[in-house]
């Protein structure tokens, strides 16, 4: 596709409007798009790709550009990391720009300073320095710079993935086995999925696979009671309520209506009758209460510094703090502490994450398993075993994009002490 000129100032304008951190970047492209409507699909797909490989590459464009100017910053992009020819470009730029951009291009980034290779902020960079060496960091940070796959769920209530893989092809889109999902399936290129009648239909869902492996951490059995914590769109919820074969009972509890909205569609594509999605308050909810010493299974996706997507969402790291993680940090340790309490003896909490950071993971599970002597930790790669799952990080359940090419997620499986 050639580029035109209406295509290069979209692009900028949106740029503009996502650095103003209003909100995550793809809400704010969505509503831009909403406001430019006249946009076709092949405009829509160079726009966001160019405000986001811009975000993926953020602090090396300033660094090389000097600036954070939507327009240079664009411009440098699509010159130097998107391969786009000069003489391409040259109808639309100055003689001003023309020259910047050639010592741009000509620049060797190996010999930059580690914030700037590893696109993290310093206040990351010196946080997680006390953990891992500069080449393990540079490495983590290389690897968030690349675009995320897209992976689908087979929803096993009505389709295996055999048959969905066999239609995809003969409908031509290249699709492969997940590395670890058993129901999981990865896209070779990026696809208008929804519009898909697998989609339409309910026999897909949209979840990577990282996430799908949570599931398999919680085992849920067929007419047990079982509570997403933390539901959100409701991903893993009917994920589950596709393991449980629709028996049983899940309630999807979240503190925003509008995330619980979202999941509403996606349940009725499902062809699941007992998932129920509940709006709650706070953790201490009287709907929460009221489950108390009931609940068999309990996962727990905690709100969390996201920074293990950056991949998807590379805005996340011009939006963090340390303040925020340190909230972020409070919040998981209460809401822990509540959905414990929802468990009858014997029963599996899953605690997750997508972040890499000790602070929001390791250390929430050791000091909520010092407090409360009653929980004890299972084995994450134990539990995978059993279930022919070829994946082991050890104790914990650890993933990151480079090693295991997933979004970066935490887990950790507690048991409650059974009354014997």
């Amino acid at each position: 596709m050639r580029l035109a000129l209406y295509q290069l100032d979209m692009a900028i304008a949106a740029l503009r409007a996502v650095q103003q951190l209003k909100g995550p970047a793809d809400g704010v492209l969505r509503n831009f798009f909403r406001e430019n409507n006249k946009l076709g699909v092949n405009d829509r797909t160079f726009i966001a790709d160019t405000v986001f490989g811009v975000l993926r590459h953020f602090f090396s464009l300033k660094y090389i550009t000097g600036t954070t100017i939507p327009r240079l910053l664009t411009l440098a992009y699509l010159a130097k990391f998107r391969g786009i020819n000069l003489r391409e470009l040259k109808p639309f730029i100055t003689e001003a720009e023309i020259k910047q951009l050639i010592k741009i291009k000509e620049m060797e980034l190996d010999s930059l300073p580690l914030t700037i290779r590893t696109e993290f902020p310093e206040w990351l960079v010196e946080k997680i320095q006390a953990k891992m060496l500069d080449t393990n960091i540079l490495a983590l940070g290389l690897s968030f710079q690349k675009q995320a796959p897209l992976d689908l769920r087979v929803n096993t209530l009505i389709a295996n993935r055999n048959d969905v893989l066999t239609r995809l092809s003969k409908d031509g889109i290249d699709a492969s086995e997940t590395s670890y999902s058993p129901i999981g399936i990865r896209l070779v290129r990026k696809s208008t999925i929804q519009s898909h009648e697998m989609f339409i239909t309910g026999n897909i869902e949209i979840q990577d696979e990282g996430s799908q492996l949570l599931g398999y951490l919680l085992q849920p059995k067929r007419g047990e009671i079982v509570v997403d914590f933390c539901a959100g769109a409701g991903g893993k919820a009917l994920m589950m309520g596709a393991l449980m074969g629709s028996k049983g009972r899940i309630y999807a509890f979240d503190v925003s209506e509008r995330r619980l909205n979202r999941l509403k569609p996606r349940l009725k594509r499902s062809g699941l009758s007992n998932l129920f999605p509940r709006w709650i308050s706070n953790e201490n909810d009287v709907k929460v209460k009221r489950l108390a010493g009931k609940v068999d299974r309990v996962i727990v996706d905690a709100p969390c510094s996201g920074l293990g997507t950056l991949r998807r969402n590379p805005d996340i790291k011009l939006r963090q703090t340390p303040e925020s993680i340190e909230e972020a940090r409070r919040g998981q340790e209460a809401i822990l502490v509540s959905a414990a309490k929802l468990l009858k003896p014997g029963g599996r909490l899953v605690y997750a994450t997508c972040s890499f950071l000790p602070e929001e993971n390791q250390e929430i599970i050791e000091n909520f398993l010092a407090a409360h002597t009653k929980f004890t930790l299972l084995n994450c790669a134990e539990l995978f075993m059993q279930q022919k799952i070829p994946l082991d990080t050890g104790m914990f359940l650890q993933l990151y994009p480079g090693e295991h090419n997933t979004d970066s997620f935490f887990a950790a499986a507690l048991m409650l002490a059974r009354n014997d």
